[in-house]
């Protein structure tokens, strides 16, 4: 591996760092700077320091470097992290973050005027904030062995630094040079001398063996084990001898014992779980999804040729292989299951600085952390989680001023949340603001024509409305968002991932907006039924029963679109009307009774064809307005069957089903 594809593998880490460290400096910035929490800001800016020296991005590491030695100055509880440092700090953070940024993007990015203004104006501010910083240090120069008789100043020492690095070293994919460059950032080299005595002759040099050794004279204040830092990642690469007039260099013994020490460590290392975690390309991981895809539908037509076959060995095989690809299917598809906590944890500085900007006092809670998603989803509901906070900020949550007034704490709170249901993942995002006021937004409604004056609507009906595209009761327009407007778009987003949105309300007292989406976009368990020569796949995890519609209950004869079902009234929808297939429906038909959203309703359907695993293909741009349905995939028969947009057809369902019995409620 050289250093240019290692870039990626730099930017990724770097980035789950910089995370690591904006929350604990949220958790500083809130409370009392905890050890741990000290710790792991430091951890953070060292660790991509030490990496940015190895490719060379001086920048960088100058910069953090000055971070760094405030963090330093904290851990050693000669300076206190209050709130002001804290809120430079995570400026600092976010410089870091568009640096990584900048490194992604290549050329002279990392070197724009602007970037290095930036830079240079946050170093003042943590000068302002933390007291006379050092400032960082510049690229040092190298220079001959007879400034090596520089005297030490300022409690700095002239250490001598012997390295001989083993043959591997570039095989490993190690650049001896970078750990040279990053010892300008722990002072200044005043001398370096190049070791000839492992150089072999011209004929016998390999290209990819390293022959390079360095005596190197470092001016400096750090402390031998931090020198010793500087070559962690090549530690078992190279030999090295750091000593220095003031402490001679250890023992045989002693250097043994650590290497012993280093050794265990290392052994312990490989022994733990996070060792035996690997990074994998999100999209090598699609390119398997596919795969496993393709494998469902051909084993589904191994399956109907054995049974077609009829010879009972044969049908034995592919049942054990069907079984075998389930599982498969399964492990492959827990690989893009991730828990949401990561992506819930960034609100917290969303929150944090949104609130600051209108001046709230609010703070985030969070729960269901550990519930999974698959990381696609998750990576497309960020967008509308984000407007759905603001917007909650903005105006669900009253200032410091009125809730004291109503008797609320002065802080308001936003909370998300996310677990399991029936299947599916529930995110819920709410507030305990003023929630929304009912009279208001039938009032707007009217006046937009989009319903009647007098209409009986419920509440969910009412509050529904907000979704309608720029449907807003919000007295004035800000900056961040207003209650309604791009809700339309939140909504269109979460149906667009085979979700629904349904939102709870109490004037006074907050709202909860619920969305509730699949588990996975890729692979799903079906129920497979039939309309005609037409067949369609529901979700298996959707189907509460099936029951056959009595041909004395065809109650649509009637004009109705419900039937009694043991005591209670079911809406239901004919898929035959619907898509207008041809032909006349048969005397026995089924309803499919469904749930979601915590609402039941029927599909009237001709057949009923069982269970099959389904691979999910989305549909052309040509179909994209074609109301419920959500995709389409390829039976083992080789026929086309279309997914069924379940929560589209519970809005068609149930709006014709109240619209009907407002009908006969007026007759």
């Amino acid at each position: 591996m050289t250093t240019d594809t290692a870039l990626p593998t730099f930017v990724a880490e770097s980035r789950e760092l910089l995370r690591e460290m904006e929350a604990a400096l949220l958790v500083c910035e809130q409370a009392e700077a905890s050890a741990e929490a000290v710790n792991a800001i430091f951890r953070a800016a060292h660790t991509i320091k030490g990496s940015s020296g190895l490719f060379g991005l001086e920048t960088i590491v100058s910069f953090t470097h000055v971070v760094e030695g405030v963090l330093d100055r904290v851990r050693s509880h000669t300076l206190m992290c209050d709130a002001r440092l804290a809120a430079v700090l995570l400026d600092c953070c976010d410089h870091m973050r568009r640096q990584v940024d900048a490194v992604e993007a290549g050329g002279d990015a990392l070197g724009a005027p602007h970037l290095m203004a930036a830079g240079a104006a946050l170093i003042e501010q943590l000068r302002g904030a933390s007291g006379d910083v050092s400032s960082a240090p510049s690229r040092a120069s190298v220079t001959t062995a007879s400034t090596a008789t520089v005297a030490a100043r300022d409690g700095q020492r002239l250490w001598h630094i012997s390295v001989q690095f083993l043959s591997d070293v570039l095989r490993n994919g190690m650049d001896p040079l970078s750990f040279v460059r990053y010892l300008t950032t722990l002072g200044t080299i005043t001398s370096i001398r190049i070791d000839e005595t492992r150089l072999p002759a011209a004929g016998d040099f390999d290209a990819e063996s390293c022959y390079l050794g360095f005596e190197i004279g470092l001016l400096s204040a750090a402390d031998r084990d931090r020198i010793e830092g500087a070559f962690e990642f090549v530690r078992d690469d190279c030999r090295l001898e750091v000593t220095t007039p003031e402490l001679p260099r250890q023992s045989a013994a002693a250097e043994q014992l650590r290497d012993v020490r280093a050794g265990e460590s290392r052994a312990a290392d490989a022994r733990s779980p996070e060792s035996r975690s690997i990074r994998v390309d999100g999209d090598k991981l699609d390119h398997l999804i596919d795969l496993i895809g393709e494998l469902v539908t051909a084993g589904a037509t191994t399956n109907i040729e054995a049974r077609k076959a009829g010879l009972p060995s044969l049908n034995e095989a592919t049942l054990r292989m069907a079984r075998l690809v389930e599982e498969v299917r399964d492990q492959a598809l827990q690989l893009r299951m991730v828990p949401v906590g990561p992506t819930f944890n960034r609100f917290q500085r969303i929150v944090r600085d949104v609130a600051r900007e209108i001046g709230k006092q609010i703070r985030l809670e969070i729960t269901g952390a550990d519930t999974e998603l698959d990381k696609t989803l998750i990576e497309s509901i960020a967008d509308p989680l984000t407007h759905l906070v603001r917007n909650a900020i903005d105006h669900g949550i009253e200032t410091g001023e009125v809730r004291r007034s109503l008797g609320k704490p002065a802080e308001g709170v936003v909370r998300l949340n996310a677990y399991h249901e029936s299947g599916s993942v529930v995110i819920e995002v709410a507030d305990d603001g003023s929630g929304l006021r009912r009279d208001r937004i039938v009032a707007k409604a009217i006046e937009r024509g989009l319903i009647e004056d007098g209409a009986a609507l419920s509440d969910s009906q009412v509050f529904a409305l907000i979704f309608e595209p720029g449907f807003s009761t919000a007295d004035q327009v800000t900056n961040l968002s207003g209650r309604g407007v791009g809700m339309d778009v939140v909504k269109r987003n979460v149906a667009a991932l085979r979700g629904t949105i349904e939102l709870d309300s109490k004037e006074g007292l907050g709202t909860t907006v619920r969305i509730r989406m699949p588990l996975t976009l890729a692979i799903i368990d079906g129920f497979l039924v039939g309309v005609g020569r037409a067949s369609f796949v529901i979700p298996l995890e959707l189907v509460e029963e099936c029951v056959e519609l009595d041909q004395r209950e065809h109650a649509d004869e009637a004009g109705h679109h419900y039937v009694n079902l043991r005591g209670t009234v079911l809406p239901f929808i004919r898929l035959r009307e619907l898509f207008e297939i041809d032909g006349v429906a048969g005397r026995r038909e089924s309803i499919v009774v469904i749930r979601c959203a915590g609402k039941c309703f029927g599909i009237v359907v001709d057949e009923l064809l069982g269970e099959l695993q389904t691979v999910i293909k989305p549909l052309s741009r040509l179909f994209s307005r074609v109301r419920g349905v959500g995709g389409s995939t390829i039976l083992g028969t080789g026929q086309l069957a279309l997914i069924l947009d379940i929560p589209n057809l519970l809005d068609q369902c149930l709006s014709g089903a109240t619209a009907c019995i407002t009908e006969e409620l007026r007759s």
